[in-house]
């Protein structure tokens, strides 16, 4: 599940990892956030806390997701509305660079002890987009398996957006699943052929998540601090975070504060409960996982998978990057003691917040 990843972890050079995450912003429609995150360079090189923390940066500056960390704190003066001038870039006013640079350089001055925490913890940036090509490689797996029943755990769960997928409706190609009532309705762009249609009794009879440090969509400021997290370029993340909120607001996703490895381990070795598969999830987060914790959860499917049967199958469903394509992935393992030995399957590719899926599978 880790391929390519040692190509975006080898970027430790400050300029080359802000470059790609710039490169990778533009690529995905940012082109606003890539000029702030391009302006951290002025900021680095400037005698304020933030610059020095910045520039005295200990570690992967890209698997610390850093130049994200500190552009959710600019994006934070704008929501909250500590300062308004961020607004003509986000919304393609202001385009020329040295503009960019200065206005935000500025804002590291005036906004210094308020911009540096902001540094002290990794983003969190679930999306429910992502949650499209989730269900469509659920669906890929519910055609092959015995059972319907689908018990979910999902790794890195930030605020449960994705979560609550089973409360999203999903229109993938031509396919449809899910509430037709809900406030949240998943409908990205389509190519190529739809996944194959649920069967007539599909239930989704549990989802569960884990995370670090877990954000309570019911607390106001910590709703705030996840907008703060999105690209400002797209208008309907704010939709989907707020259409997220209101599906909390009546009842809360199941989260829980614990490390990915140990929630993984727990939850796998649970019962098992014939005439359901246990599925876990993510999406673009395995990258920032260190590397032992990485391994731990594919030795403990490894095990796992060796005692599933028809019965009990297990699956393993990834959205996650290709640093070398910028392309995100849809890979898929199953194993169920039949013909399925825990083989890899690339599904899709996809846009990062999910505006559009590329089918690939028949």
């Amino acid at each position: 599940m880790a391929a390519g990843e040692a190509g975006i972890m080898g970027l430790e050079d400050f300029t080359a990892a802000l470059e790609w995450q710039a490169r990778h912003a533009e690529e995905n429609g940012a082109p606003a956030t890539a000029r702030v995150i391009r302006a951290l360079a002025g900021v680095r090189a400037s005698d304020t806390a933030t610059g020095r923390r910045i520039a005295g940066w200990q570690g992967l500056t890209l698997k610390d997701a850093m130049p994200l960390r500190i552009a959710g704190g600019f994006h934070h003066l704008l929501l909250t509305g500590a300062d308004a001038r961020l607004a003509a870039v986000y919304s393609g006013d202001i385009t020329d660079q040295d503009e960019v640079d200065a206005l935000v350089l500025d804002l590291a001055q005036r906004f210094d002890a308020r911009l540096l925490p902001w540094l002290d913890g990794p983003p969190q940036t679930n999306e429910a987009g992502r949650s499209a090509s989730i269900m469509a490689g659920l669906l890929w797996l519910a055609q092959r398996v015995r059972v319907t029943r689908f018990d979910l755990f999902e790794l890195g769960a930030s605020a449960g957006v994705n979560t609550m997928l089973d409360r999203y409706f999903f229109r993938l190609g031509d396919t449809e699943v899910g509430p037709c009532a809900s406030p949240m309705r998943i409908v990205p762009e389509w190519k190529g052929a739809a996944p194959p249609a649920p069967p007539a009794d599909f239930a989704i009879t549990g989802v569960k998540g884990c995370d670090i440090a877990p954000i309570d969509l019911a607390d106001p400021a910590a709703a705030l601090r996840l907008k703060a997290y999105v690209w400002p370029d797209a208008a309907m993340r704010m939709a989907r975070i707020d259409a997220a909120i209101a599906l909390a607001a009546r009842q809360p996703p199941a989260l829980v504060a614990a490390d990915a490895g140990d929630f993984a381990a727990a939850m796998l070795v649970r019962p098992r409960e014939p005439g359901t598969a246990r599925v876990m999830f993510h999406s673009i987060m395995w990258q920032y996982m260190p590397a032992a914790t990485q391994s731990g959860i594919t030795a403990a499917f490894a095990a796992e998978g060796a005692a599933a049967t028809p019965e009990t199958p297990l699956g393993w469903i990834a959205l996650e990057t290709d640093p070398a394509t910028f392309r995100h992935e849809l890979r898929v393992r199953l194993w169920d003691g039949a013909e399925h030995h825990g083989e890899e399957h690339l599904l899709s590719h996809a846009h990062p917040h999910g505006a559009w899926v590329e089918w690939l599978a028949g």
